[in-house]
């Protein structure tokens, strides 16, 4: 065999080995983690838009850019039921003697 054809082949077997190293890491931690589905979107994170409902055939407007979906607004467009980051700030109370 050529060099050529053993680097073609070495090339071949490592983008396969890489693949199933993929679908191993994938099938044990899916990307939506341990989140639910949004009920709202169903986890796509699009829903249809205002426009869509009480149009006469032409849709589009700025909030769907003329797809006739928009981003959820119950998930934020993220397709799961995670909640979302807060950040609150607590002061110590004042103390007058």
């Amino acid at each position: 065999m050529s060099p050529i054809v053993l680097t073609q082949v070495a090339t071949g077997l490592s983008v396969l080995a890489g693949a199933v190293l993929v679908k191993s890491v994938m099938d044990q931690n899916p990307m939506a983690g341990p989140f639910p589905r949004c009920p709202s979107c169903n986890g796509s994170g699009r829903v249809t838009c205002m426009c869509s409902r009480w149009s006469d055939g032409d849709i589009g407007c700025r909030t769907c850019a003329g797809s006739g979906r928009k981003a959820c607004s119950s998930c934020g467009g993220s397709g799961t039921g995670r909640p979302l980051p807060v950040q609150l700030s607590v002061r110590p109370p004042n103390r007058t003697s």
